[in-house]
């Protein structure tokens, strides 16, 4: 698929919806009122959170639910205690920011081998991996 093509959905699922004012020094509110953030710049001392930090937690928690439909599908009970832990770097080269990232999973109780598939399987799955694929530098680390 091509960057330029529009995705048209059959159905769906949830819209997440924000206001957001003042960029990275603002505020940013969801339209249900569940989410109500200060933006501060990453590295910063001010208090608040950034859009890597976000875009990390956002891309994790999804990347979990991938690993637990990739696992039931092979019968297989995942940890409580499974986790990816995301690193999202803002980077900078010839005067332009890109985005690159880890995500280091960890599956207690499950060998490698398995890890490994279902992390691949995820990994194809996932919204914000499909999202990132061709576009930033990712990195899967299996601890």
């Amino acid at each position: 698929m091509e960057n330029n093509q529009t995705l048209q959905s059959e159905k769906v699922l949830y819209t997440g919806k924000t206001h957001t004012t003042g960029g990275r020094e603002g505020f940013s509110k969801s339209s249900d009122g569940n989410l109500n953030i200060k933006l501060s710049t990453p590295g910063g001392n001010e208090v608040g959170t950034n859009p890597e930090q976000l875009f990390a937690a956002g891309w994790s928690a999804c990347f979990i639910g991938a690993l637990g439909i990739a696992a039931r599908r092979r019968k297989i009970k995942l940890s409580p205690e499974t986790s990816v832990d995301a690193e999202v770097d803002l980077c900078m080269a010839d005067d332009a920011y890109f985005l690159q990232a880890r995500l280091n999973v960890s599956f207690p109780g499950i060998d490698f081998e398995t890890a490994k598939l279902l992390t691949e399987e995820a990994h194809q799955t996932c919204p914000y991996s499909k999202m990132s694929r061709g576009n930033i530098n990712v990195e899967i680390n299996i601890l």
